[in-house]
Order: C-alpha cells, then sequence, then structure tokens
C-alpha cells in the first residue's frame, strides 16, 4: 500500500521527502543546501513527473534538459544526487528497473578556465602589494591562506584561542558557515581536516601583535555577514595592480600547494597540511604539477645516470 502511494508521486516530491530522511543531519548545512537546490532544479523541469514512469529514457531527458544550461562536471554532480534517490525507490519496489543505467552525461561548451594558482614570483609580486595594517583586514587574510592553504570556511572560523604560538602551530577544528545570515561555527567538512598546521616565525610573530587584544573565541575576521566575494573583488584589485593573473581566494589554496609541491615537499605532507582525506584526492587535483615534477626528475635520473661509466 505504503510503495503504491509513493509511485503516484512526482519525482520532485520523491526526492525532496529522500532528502529530509537520509540527508538532513546527516550532512553539512552547506551540502544539504545544495540538495534543496537540486530539488528545485527537478521541480523546474519536469514539474509533473511521477516516479513511477522515470525510465532510462526520461531520465536522460531530464539530464539533457539540465545540461543545456550547465557544464559536464556540473550536470555530472547533479546526477550524483538524483542516483542516490533512485536506487533506494528501485531497491523499495517504487521503480522497476534502474533508469540510471549507461546514461550520457553532456553539458555545454565550459567557459574559458582561470588561473588555479600562481607561481613563485607572481606570489611575491602579489605580496608587495597587500596593505598589511597594524589592525587586522582582508589583505591579512589573503596572507595568512597563501602560507597555510586554508579553505575559505576555516580561515573565518580562526580564533585567538586556535593559535599556539609557542609552537608556532594553528589548530584547525572547525568553520565558518558564512552563507548563512547570521553565521556560525560548524565541523569540518570532515575528520582528516581537524589538524594543526605548522607556520612560519614570521606569520607568528605578525599574528601574536595583530590579536592580543581580541576576544579569545571570537572569529578574527568576522565583523558582520561575509561573502566570498569580497574578499576575490579585492584579491582581483590586487592581482591587476601586480599584473598577475586574476585568481580567487580558493586559488590561494591552490597556490599554497604547488608552491610545497614544487619545493619538493612529498604528496603526503601536503595533503595533511590541506587536511584531504587521502592523498588520492591531492594527486587527482594537482595531477598536472605532479607529472611536470615528474618530468624534470626523470631529466635528473638521466643526467646521474650518463655520468656512470
Amino acid at each position: 500500500m505504503k510503495a503504491r502511494k509513493r509511485k503516484e508521486q512526482t519525482f520532485h516530491e520523491y526526492f525532496k521527502e529522500w532528502v529530509d530522511l537520509y540527508k538532513v543531519g546527516a550532512i553539512r548545512s552547506i551540502t544539504l543546501q545544495k540538495y534543496y537546490v537540486t530539488e528545485q532544479k527537478i521541480q523546474e523541469l519536469v514539474p509533473d513527473l511521477k516516479i513511477k514512469d522515470l525510465d532510462r529514457y526520461t531520465y536522460q531527458q531530464l539530464l539533457n534538459s539540465y545540461a543545456l544550461t550547465h557544464e559536464k562536471q556540473t550536470t555530472m554532480d547533479f546526477h550524483h544526487h538524483l542516483k542516490g534517490a533512485i536506487l533506494d525507490a528501485v531497491d523499495e519496489g517504487v521503480i522497476s528497473q534502474n533508469p540510471t543505467r549507461k546514461i550520457v552525461i553532456k553539458g555545454k561548451t565550459p567557459r574559458p578556465k582561470k588561473a588555479k594558482f600562481l607561481n613563485q614570483f607572481e606570489v611575491q609580486a602579489l605580496l608587495k602589494e597587500l596593505n598589511l595594517k597594524e589592525d587586522i583586514n582582508w589583505d591579512w587574510f589573503i596572507l595568512l591562506i597563501i602560507k597555510t592553504g586554508l579553505r575559505f570556511s576555516e580561515a573565518l572560523a580562526l580564533t585567538p584561542s586556535d593559535f599556539d604560538f609557542s609552537k608556532q602551530k594553528i589548530i584547525i577544528n572547525k568553520t565558518w558557515d558564512y552563507k548563512m545570515v547570521t553565521g556560525s561555527f560548524q565541523p569540518t567538512k570532515n575528520e582528516s581536516s581537524n589538524r594543526k598546521i605548522q607556520i612560519d616565525w614570521q606569520l607568528a610573530m605578525q599574528f601574536s601583535q595583530l590579536i592580543k587584544m581580541k576576544d579569545s573565541d571570537k572569529p578574527i575576521f568576522v565583523k558582520s555577514r561575509v561573502f566570498n566575494s569580497t574578499i576575490n573583488n579585492r584579491l582581483k584589485v590586487l592581482c591587476e595592480n601586480a599584473n598577475i593573473p586574476t585568481i580567487t581566494v580558493h586559488s590561494l589554496r591552490h597556490t599554497h600547494a604547488s608552491l610545497l609541491l614544487f619545493a619538493g615537499v612529498s604528496i603526503a605532507s601536503v595533503a595533511n597540511r590541506l587536511g584531504h582525506s587521502s592523498m588520492t584526492t591531492t594527486q587527482e587535483t594537482y595531477l598536472h604539477i605532479i607529472q611536470e615534477l615528474e618530468n624534470q626528475d626523470n631529466d635528473k635520473i638521466i643526467r646521474h645516470l650518463s655520468m656512470l661509466m
């Protein structure tokens, strides 16, 4: 009886109930919001499609409609959100066969990719443009991410109590939910994101002076609602003044990792510093850099072997 009733639901109704049942309280609020956006998109594209009528043909049509206005990777993410609910519907007997089999992921032509990271000389040029005042500002925020590789939400959540100046370390154990109007502390992305990051003595000295009069448990950088566009706009001005490629605040994290990799730091150490759940994530994200370093290593190997008699 229950399965029969669920078959008469529209797809977007079924999906929303599935999200409420399995995702609420199990994932971070930012991720949960993405699922609700997916539900709104289903309602927009196929408002009357019933879950019982979902087959390979109608599902492929849905993905194709979505792909008309989204790039291929975004369409893939949309598909992954839907697939979990659909497979559960198959298990429940609401759908007789899995409609996600052998689907084709399409997407509109990607926009020209922006620079993902700066090289060492471009970083030096950017640092020269920073206006590092005696009080905390967004330029200090930019410097901190360049030197630590913190995620945007991790850096926003930093309080004075997170700095251990005696050991020159920063403790990462929370994030700041900047997408909400009021803002609040949230857990880190995963268990691996809880970590301690070593910082250089200069940064330690600078921040020890900057935060010595701040409340120990209040965010250093957050004074009102924060938008990442605010920092990105500041970065754009700095990059233009430095005559270097314009990057985003997330690209500062990529820049930090790339500088370490080019300096010969192991992938394992970079993964730990970034808070990646596995080295595979690091390898996939920085594959182009790793391949370039391997080419350099091959040159060194050949030069060394050629000297042997």
